[in-house]
């Protein structure tokens, strides 16, 4: 017990190291939208207002601005019609439903419809109707004015002290890297012993990571805009486009590693090793070519490793068939060769050259271009 204790306290110190400034941002902006809800509305006691800039810099951080903006007039709306609602109607059981559907409706047709903002609608008014009375002026605008000042200072602090987009960026992409590249370990294993449900186990894991690939590229997005807007963090903008310049090439290698994954299972035997050695150590040679990307990436360095890594793997698939007539005519072997031709291809494709430059280079490496 006292070891697993140790272990979870280390794990969450090290997330903490990781991610102070999304606290650091949202303290800071409960206790201004606070402050200014009292300054400019005079109000003695906030509610709404440092509840909407949580709620907005919960998404601002991690998504596009004009979501943001949204869930901040989500959240306004939701309160003003709570409140007109309230006035008029009292709370109940049957109100309570009257008010979400009422509330979501208003999202839906005035706000675009996305799901968060219409759910943020939906608990602005029921919070409204569980924990305020109906005032006695009718309609109180402060309280729709407290949650546009909340979500405003929101945006403001996620501009002023934004998220380090390149780690978001690189957190997004480096458990793609490793898990593509453990598979082809894996994969290369599996051949290696004749395993046919090991080969199966790294094609499950290896259709797995697509769903990877959107955090990614959604990362990016949000990574690039908040650099934008964000005067401190533009000098991030060259290494951002780099990601942005790879990310379909990432998403072609994610789907050549289950490609490869799948090709594999025609050709691995029980208790039969792989056909020749070669086999593996290209696609150990992937592997190694595809973490090389990652580091490529993330220093924004020279990218002549990668490519050699990639083209050797690829030159040793090659020889392969040069060397063995018989596993030239296998179907399932040429499968994978040419599966490893492309993977290289898309690796070299990462690194910034355009695939007419990428196929130039594997027929010279090879001989031989890939599909």
């Amino acid at each position: 017990m006292v070891p697993a204790f140790r272990h979870r306290l280390r794990s969450g110190a090290h997330r903490l190291r990781g991610g102070w400034l999304p606290i650091l941002q949202t303290a800071v902006a409960a206790s201004l939208a606070w402050f200014l809800a009292v300054f400019i509305l005079g109000l003695e006691r906030p509610t709404f207002a440092p509840i909407a800039a949580v709620i907005v810099l919960g998404l601002a951080v991690g998504e596009r601005g004009r979501r943001a903006v949204e869930l901040t007039l989500a959240v306004a709306f939701g309160v003003a019609l709570a409140d007109l609602l309230v006035s008029v109607v009292g709370v109940g059981a049957v109100q309570a439903g009257v008010f979400v559907a009422l509330a979501m409706t208003v999202a839906v047709l005035f706000l675009g419809g996305g799901d968060l903002g219409v759910n943020e609608t939906a608990i602005s008014a029921m919070i409204i109707m569980i924990t305020f009375v109906p005032s006695a002026a009718g309609f109180p605008a402060e309280r729709f004015l407290e949650a546009l000042i909340g979500g405003g200072t929101a945006l403001l602090i996620n501009a002023l002290l934004p998220v380090n987009p390149e780690r978001m960026v690189q957190e997004a992409a480096y458990p793609l890297f490793e898990e593509s590249a453990a598979v082809l370990e894996e994969v290369a294993s599996a051949l290696e012993s004749g395993d046919a449900g090991r080969a199966q186990g790294a094609y499950v894991k290896a259709r797995e990571i697509d769903a990877r690939v959107a955090g990614l590229k959604e990362a990016v997005t949000a990574g690039r805009e908040t650099a934008h807007l964000a005067p401190p963090r533009r000098k991030s903008l060259g290494h951002l486009d780099l990601y942005a310049a790879a990310a379909d090439q990432i998403d072609l290698t994610v789907r050549d590693v289950r490609a490869l994954a799948r090709a594999a299972l025609s050709v691995v035997q029980p208790e039969d090793p792989a056909p020749d050695p070669l086999m593996t150590a290209a696609i150990r040679g992937l592997a190694q070519a595809t973490e090389a990307l990652a580091d490529y990436l993330e220093t924004s360095g020279d990218p002549a490793e990668t490519r050699r890594l990639a083209l050797d793997a690829a030159k040793k698939a090659s020889t392969l068939l040069q060397e063995h007539e018989d596993l030239a005519r296998n179907l399932g072997v040429n499968a994978v060769v040419d599966q490893i031709h492309s993977s290289a291809v898309d690796i070299i494709g990462g690194t910034g050259l355009d695939r007419p430059a990428a196929l130039r280079a594997l027929r010279e490496a090879t001989g031989r271009a890939s599909w």
